[in-house]
């Protein structure tokens, strides 16, 4: 299993990190250790001093695939659900300031959280989806899937030129902005069209 990841895919989220607006979708991949255990708490690692939330919608891919026409994408998921893309910012901007690759910013252990799936078959448009983070009760994060640059399809059929998609891979499709520090004993509670898919207390 594979974690598929897609930054840059909410203007909000662009204008908020000042980053540039890119012109096809910008991948990166975490590992299968980087998936947080259920019912673990996040542990704040000792090489950040600002580890940042991300709520993302994400997907989980249903058959192989490869070379994928965005117009055959649905059939390749029928779950979706919310999860956090958690990235240590600080040594983020230190690696993109040497031009050097993100993994040890986002893919790092327990980095990947990854919500209760549900069927999309329950949900009238999958391009009209509401999310949402809370953080002690507070929500800081509200996304639409309408507000993404790319689409669930769109982003599968991409992804499907370089990897080839297998069961059980999840796609993680970008956050909208919001994008804030965790401190200890927060509890980050994510919700999609108001159904709560995870809790995670932060130590």
């Amino acid at each position: 299993m594979k974690i598929i990841c897609i930054g840059r895919n909410y203007a909000n989220h662009i204008e908020e990190l000042e980053n540039e607006r890119p012109s096809e979708p910008v991948i990166f991949i975490k590992p299968d250790s980087s998936v947080l255990l259920k019912q673990h708490p996040f542990v704040i690692p000792e090489f950040s001093e600002n580890v940042q939330h991300e709520v993302e919608l994400i997907v989980k891919i249903n058959k192989v695939g490869k070379y994928i026409d965005a117009k055959f994408a649905h059939k390749y998921y029928d779950e979706i659900s919310v999860g956090i893309d958690f990235t240590a910012r600080d040594l983020q901007n230190k690696l993109k300031e040497k031009g050097l690759p993100w993994e040890k910013a986002k893919a790092f252990d327990g980095s990947a959280v990854i919500g209760d799936f549900l069927p999309k078959a329950q949900f009238s448009s999958l391009e009209n989806l509401t999310f949402e983070l809370k953080n002690n009760n507070q929500t800081v994060q509200e996304g639409n899937a309408n507000m993404m640059l790319w689409k669930i399809d769109e982003l599968i059929a991409y992804v499907s030129q370089y990897f080839t998609l297998k069961i059980g891979d999840i796609i993680f499709t970008g956050t909208p902005k919001g994008v804030a520090r965790v401190q200890p004993n927060d509890v980050l509670e994510g919700y999609l069209e108001g159904q709560k898919l995870f809790r995670i207390q932060i130590k």
